[in-house]
């Protein structure tokens, strides 16, 4: 290698429009939006617009909050639970543009207002969540609920709020409460500054290579983005990478130049560790602060507390559900190591294979034993041609057909809309949204959320969803189109499997439809959605040159085959080892040195020297971004044992089997909360998650 320079630059921002004065226009939120199935008006919606519409949203929630507690007749499920679902119809709606544009817009205009929004979008929901008079009626609900001749769902519906509210610190005592909200709304304050910290720094670094040799290895479509990303800085004839998924990715699975592995690896690794963007003292206090909420709530420690709430129950079954799977990983990945190093020394590499060295001797390895080069297969990946493939699935496994809406609003150019309709009847079913390509103002990573669920709104109609996916796969690049690597495949299936469950739901009230599950219940929909975009058969129905149209070889097919449970060792252990890092801060009431408990229990769980967890701390956004996977991030393991065993039943009845989509349809995309989550997967399967179908799946067994 000849010249890599790291460094660090300010974080680039999208330039805010010009504003129009807001008591000069109408405010969009503050009414139903006249657009086609609701669709925000984007084009409409200014940054302005959003701190008056949520405090008129609060102001709204305070009214009708009072009008059932101060309800004179005995509660029941009409005048109390049902209010709940549609407390305020303007906060609903700005508050689900707001928390979508924070993830995925967040501009500096936007940040700033948000500084002041969170606090009151907090505040408003603690008092909801323990004003006391309204708990009662609940209570009074749910101790009558076998008696009042409510459906099934109404009852689970009752038994929820209840749930919630209780787990919310409803029926704690006024200065336990007063305590309780202080720690939210602090947790809330570092979450935002957590967040902040990861953006900036993630838009902060940036390696520059001044020598083409230094850039063999990597793909064309990798080399041409990086040239344009120097341009973009004034840097023409050089190369720039950064730390987005698509330039961080290819740099660490195909540079030849280890140098420049070794600057990408240590500058992600190391991501919001120093300097002004340090996440470590925000962990330190996060971790403080939910020790004592648990506490506050009545439980040892905050692990424990958070796994009371689904399906596992207790911190120690998932912890014995991650090491079944740990284990048989770590050994499998020692075997994977040893492949590696005998490369190297095969070809006179003369070092000992280095964390930067495992995603490109992995692709060496790969290559040997399959003849596979994952960047001979991207030219069959463009972005089009992934989402035609899925398409397809989607209408012959669940009767669905997307249909472009190109007039539809927008907030960003690059992103497409459709409208999801019945395949026979042609009956909206809902909307969902794509917005693919990383941009300084968006968050790292891929997810789904809904900016309307279905369910019963506040005139008694029922209204279907609107859902978008949300990812930073690789752009397109002069004439070349968006090409997608394996993983990113992978990842548009998956983020589609959450959509999935929330455009089909039927459920009749909210809180109960689509993804509003278990935590440790609801990536089983998103992780199965992945195995249909590597079977041979859907394959050959999308997978096409994005330059001559042919359809990949069957000789390629057969090495994606082959190839499929290469790898699996490194797979699991670094997503079990961040899983058990997560399990080990919920139960551990202080943390002084984030650095020396990462290496802590790395070393007592015995994860290798050349595998780090999936995400380090100050990183690790799922955990200490919010509360979403906090003491959950094992869920995803615990869902794949739902997955690989629902998976099962389609290998064996076939793929595209009516039968068993039907049953799948209705049973788990359909049911939404409707009924336990145990109980549904029974319905569908026949039988409770068999755990060694994980292993099968991952080829440990």
């Amino acid at each position: 290698m000849k010249k890599i320079l790291t460094m660090m630059a300010g974080a680039l921002l999208l330039a805010a429009s010009p504003q129009i004065m807001a008591q000069e226009r109408e405010n969009p939120f503050m009414k139903p939006y006249d657009t086609k199935y609701g669709i925000p008006p984007f084009d409409k919606i200014q940054t302005s617009d959003f701190l008056p519409a949520i405090k008129a949203g609060i102001a709204e929630q305070e009214a009708n909050l009072f009008n059932i507690t101060r309800n004179r007749a005995v509660p029941d499920f009409d005048n109390t639970i049902l209010p709940l679902e549609n407390l305020s119809p303007i906060l609903e709606r700005v508050s689900g543009v707001f928390y979508h544009y924070e993830e995925a817009l967040s501009t500096p205009e936007f940040a700033e207002i948000a500084d002041e929004a969170i606090p009151l979008l907090n505040d408003a929901s603690n008092k909801v969540n323990l004003d006391e008079m309204l708990f009662q009626r609940i209570q009074q609900i749910y101790d009558r609920r076998d008696k009042m001749g409510l459906t099934p769902v109404q009852k689970r519906l009752v038994e929820k709020y209840y749930r919630s509210f209780a787990e919310q610190g409803a029926a704690l005592p006024a200065d336990k409460k007063a305590e309780l909200v202080k720690i939210n709304d602090e947790l809330s304050k570092l979450f935002i500054q957590y967040n902040r910290n990861l953006l900036a720094a993630t838009n902060a670094f940036y390696i520059t290579v001044y020598d083409k040799e230094d850039l063999a290895g990597l793909p064309e479509s990798s080399v041409a983005q990086a040239a344009q990303e120097a341009k973009n800085r004034g840097l023409d004839g050089l190369w720039v990478f950064t730390l987005h998924g698509p330039s961080r990715l290819p740099v660490l699975q195909s540079a030849d130049s280890r140098g420049l592995r070794e600057a990408m690896y240590k500058g992600y690794t190391s991501l919001a560790f120093t300097g002004s963007n340090s996440n470590l003292p925000i962990i330190e206090k996060i971790v403080s602060l939910r020790a004592q909420k648990a506490k506050i709530m009545g439980f040892d420690n905050f692990a424990q507390m958070m796994t009371s709430r689904v399906m596992a129950k207790t911190p120690e079954a998932a912890s014995d559900l991650l090491l079944s799977v740990f284990e048989p990983a770590v050994k499998r990945s020692a075997e994977e190591v040893k492949d590696m190093q005998a490369y190297v020394d095969a070809n006179g590499g003369g070092f000992k294979i280095a964390p930067w060295d495992y995603y490109y001797y992995a692709g060496k390895v790969k290559s040997q034993k399959f003849d596979l080069d994952e960047n001979e297969l991207r030219p069959y990946f463009s972005l089009d041609n992934v989402l035609k493939g899925m398409f397809e699935c989607a209408e012959k496994l669940w009767g669905i057909k997307m249909v472009p809406m190109p007039d539809a609003p927008k907030y960003i150019e690059d992103m497409a809309v459709y409208d999801v309709v019945d395949a026979k009847t042609g009956e909206h079913t809902a909307v969902w949204m794509c917005d693919y390509f990383p941009r300084a103002t968006k968050r790292q990573g891929a997810w789904m959320e809904q900016l309307q669920s279905c369910g019963i709104f506040e005139d008694g109609k029922e209204r279907r969803p609107i859902v978008y996916n949300v990812g930073n796969f690789t752009p397109p690049a002069g004439d070349v189109p968006a090409l997608l690597t394996i993983d990113e495949v992978e990842t548009t299936f998956h983020e589609f499997g959450h959509a999935l469950q929330a455009i089909l739901s039927r459920a009749p009230y909210k809180s109960l439809a689509g993804t509003n599950v278990d935590r440790d219940y609801v990536e089983m929909c998103s992780q199965i959605n992945e195995h249909w975009a590597f079977e041979p058969e859907v394959l050959k129905s999308y997978a096409r040159h994005y330059k001559t149209g042919e359809v990949i070889p069957d000789e390629l097919i057969e090495k994606i085959g082959k190839a499929s449970k290469f790898n699996q060792g490194f797979v699991a252990t670094e997503l079990a080892g961040a899983a058990l890092l997560d399990l080990k801060y919920g139960q551990t009431p202080e943390v002084t040195d984030v650095v020396a408990f990462e290496k802590k229990v790395g070393n007592e769980i015995g994860m290798p020297e050349e595998i780090t967890y999936r995400y380090r701390s100050p990183y690790f956004k799922h955990i200490f971004g919010s509360d979403g996977y906090a003491s959950g991030y094992y869920t995803y393991l615990w869902a794949q044992v739902l997955e690989a065993d629902a998976w099962e039943l389609f290998k064996q009845k076939g793929i595209f089997d009516k039968k068993t989509a039907a049953s799948f349809k209705k049973n788990i995309l359909e049911a939404g909360d409707t009924e336990d989550p145990m109980v549904l997967f029974k319905k569908f399967r026949g039988h409770a998650p068999d755990a060694k179908a994980l292993l099968r799946l991952r080829g440990f067994e």
